[in-house]
């Protein structure tokens, strides 16, 4: 109770710095598995565009599909792996590491006895994962400009909407992640979920191949908006009206999970 009067009464202060000082935890605690990130990070997109994009795309260009808008099917594949792999790696960092941090090490436990708030915990968290996501991107867009998948230059504005999208599930699966007291229920999100997001918001094929009645569906999701704006723009292609309605989309759900985190974190960790 009293720290949670010390919250709502207490002086101004920097939350900004304070949530740096959670950042510089989280990148300490990097330090040791770094390398094996950076592995996976290069393999993934590698594996990836060279089986799907190269492998499989050479079909797929021999069938002279006109569905992908005449471009190779490389080109069209890379930008929504690019969203995709934010994806994945963000749910990846929200949840177990968010499970661990609050009940199996109790790091976050140990931060709440410093001058650290339960928001400044959550936005330091974010912000590894913000960093996470530029890293596995940059590498992702690099791989993918070496196989020659990207036509604009535009495609390096990309990354920054690919972390955006990174970050939109990010927020929202931390905000009930905190709430977990079992890591039973996270099998669900990446089965039912994650996966099902991965196949059918337009990574593989445009939505206008999925049944009428499930397209509706596909464009509420916020990886299509991710991958529809990632390949506008990688294949030159890109709105101005356009950019602003995907860029609104997840800006908006990212506050949504930010304005979750803060209360869910709160209750968890004030008790």
């Amino acid at each position: 109770m009293a720290a949670g009067t010390r919250e709502l009464t207490g002086p101004a202060r920097p939350g900004a710095v304070f949530a740096v000082r959670e950042l510089r935890f989280w990148l300490t605690d990097y330090r040791r598995t770094w390398r094996g990130s950076i592995y996976s990070s290069l393999l993934n997109p590698l594996l990836f565009l060279g089986a799907m994009g190269l492998g499989l795309g050479s079909l797929i260009n021999a069938r002279g599909d006109t569905s992908i808008g005449g471009a190779s099917y490389l080109t069209f594949l890379a930008p929504g792996l690019l969203a995709a792999t934010a994806m994945t790696t963000a749910v990846g960092e929200s949840t177990y590491p968010v499970l661990a941090s609050v009940k199996w090490v109790k790091t976050y436990q140990a931060a709440t006895a410093s001058p650290l708030r339960p928001a400044d915990i959550f936005h330091g968290h974010m912000l590894f994962v913000a960093l996470r996501l530029t890293m596995n991107c940059a590498i992702f867009l690099a791989v993918a400009a070496a196989l020659g998948a990207v036509q604009s230059p535009w495609a390096l504005a990309a990354l920054p909407v690919a972390v955006l999208t990174g970050i939109t599930f990010n927020a929202v699966i931390e905000a009930w992640a905190i709430t977990r007291t079992r890591d039973t229920s996270f099998a669900v999100i990446f089965r039912f979920g994650m996966i099902p997001l991965f196949l059918f918001s337009g990574t593989f094929f445009p939505i206008t191949q999925l049944p009428a009645w499930l397209r509706p569906v596909a464009y509420i999701t916020p990886l299509w908006h991710g991958v529809a704006l990632c390949r506008s723009l990688s294949l030159g292609t890109a709105t101005l009206g356009g950019a602003l309605i995907h860029v609104g989309y997840l800006v908006g759900l990212t506050a949504i999970g930010v304005t979750a985190g803060n209360r869910s974190y709160r209750r968890r960790l004030y008790v």
